[in-house]
């Protein structure tokens, strides 16, 4: 039965508060908060982002560079790290953005991330939901 709390004024005697349900709304609450703390969050945006940087090295490649010596293409030097409270994901290699966005000699970049991020991210979305959650 839920508790029930009447205000001591005769003017206002019938005015009537319940408080079935706060201790459950308060622990849910403590519980999310403990859940979200800030180390906690980080972990889950490093599952996202290694989930991106596989998919990203997962794209094809062409096979007749490849095979040079001493070549390395773009997509196998994808990774992620922890910057000051956020997660990157970025190349090892520093013409990667022009690749990407293009530049003004070359307006028209062949992306990689940006088009993989958009077809997944539901995918990402979920798996650092129940890694947080779950």
């Amino acid at each position: 039965m839920p508790q029930l709390f009447c205000i001591g004024s005769d003017r206002i005697s019938n005015t009537e508060f319940y408080t079935d349900g706060f201790d459950e709304l308060k622990k849910l609450l403590d519980e999310y908060g403990k859940k979200t703390s800030q180390e906690n969050v980080l972990n889950v945006l490093e599952k996202g982002a290694a989930a991106l940087v596989k998919d990203v090295m997962a794209l094809p490649k062409p096979r007749s560079q490849i095979h040079k010596a001493g070549y390395t293409h773009l997509l196998d030097t994808m990774s992620y790290r922890r910057n000051r409270g956020e997660v990157e994901v970025g190349w090892g290699k520093y013409y990667g953005p022009m690749v990407e966005r293009g530049t003004h000699r070359a307006p028209k970049g062949s992306p990689h991330v940006r088009p993989t991020f958009e077809r997944n991210k539901k995918m990402y979305n979920d798996l650092m939901i129940k890694e947080l959650f779950g």
